[in-house]
């Protein structure tokens, strides 16, 4: 029998994997900021304050295992920030993702972001995408200070904060252990398996190739 979908009144996005490509993650906004982090341990600048000495080697060892530390995305942000604003950096989305977040900003469908990036780190990316600032679609992002991605009490959290059920909220993510978190929380469920990324679909829940298989299969609007 076929999977009944119900149409959500919220969508939470994932960014890496699923709305903007890993392979510009990890080899564009990783090295980027890694190329920058001596100057900013020499500087001394505030944000260091928690990370322990010594602190550059204790960044980079965070960067080469891809540690999800709030105080390593803060500082990462802070990079990608002055690459944003000087214009080093224009951020990778699917072509797929800009009319779809329309279509469905328009529909009033309340869209949020959650990642490991902070905060923001989010904004800045969608604030600077090839397709223009995304972030008016948005009506709140969420980083890791609500709690690990693969913890169900952190999408317990978000959907408190929002204000609505589970059930009436979309997850989307590439991630299927994040999947199983939100689902453990009661929200609707979607892998992002996307050619590029060469994704693993899970058989645990609903699978799209992109944003405009996601709302065929949720009714939602689609071009």
């Amino acid at each position: 029998m076929k999977p009944r979908y119900v149409k959500p009144a919220a969508i939470i996005t994932d960014i890496e994997g699923t709305t903007t490509p890993i392979a510009f993650v990890h080899r564009v906004l990783f090295p980027y900021a890694r190329a920058r982090l001596e100057a900013l341990v020499a500087s001394g600048h505030a944000a260091l304050a928690d990370v322990p000495e010594p602190k550059l080697e204790t960044l980079r060892g965070w960067m080469d295992r891809d540690e999800k530390i709030t105080t390593l995305k803060a500082i990462q942000g802070l990079l990608w920030d002055e690459g944003y604003r000087n214009g080093d950096l224009t951020a990778e989305v699917y072509d797929d993702v800009p009319p779809a977040l329309r279509r469905w900003a328009r529909a009033g469908l309340r869209l949020y972001v959650y990642s490991s990036g902070s905060v923001p780190a989010q904004k800045l990316l969608f604030g600077h995408t090839r397709e223009g600032d995304l972030t008016p679609l948005f009506q709140a992002y969420f980083d890791t200070n609500v709690g690990p991605k693969r913890d169900a009490a952190s999408y317990d959290t978000i959907a408190k904060g929002i204000g609505l059920p589970g059930g009436e909220i979309l997850f989307l993510s590439d991630v299927e252990a994040e999947l199983d978190a939100a689902l453990a929380a009661g929200m609707q469920t979607c892998q992002l398996v996307r050619a590029e990324d060469a994704t693993s679909p899970s058989t645990r829940h609903a699978t799209a190739a992109d944003f405009t298989e996601v709302a065929q299969k949720f009714s939602l609007p689609h071009g």
